[in-house]
């Protein structure tokens, strides 16, 4: 399943969530080890809802980029 991350910076680096996936956010130096670490917590959080039985949550959310002049 593909969720949607939001990657906001940070003053140390970056920060991630998903809004499928609530409580579910990783934070990094660099993108790259943001999104890894992300990918990671997203994983360790799913395999935990299912040990726990629970619903995994469906992938809803759809983020896009717009480009308007400045």
């Amino acid at each position: 399943m593909k969720y949607a991350v939001i990657y906001e910076k940070t003053a140390t680096g970056y920060s991630a969530y998903a809004l499928d996936i609530p409580g579910c956010v990783a934070a990094g130096a660099t993108l790259a080890e943001t999104a890894e670490l992300k990918r990671g917590a997203i994983e360790l959080h799913l395999e935990t809802m299912r040990e726990d039985g629970d619903a995994i949550p469906e992938a809803t959310t759809v983020a896009d980029s717009i480009s308007v002049p400045h």
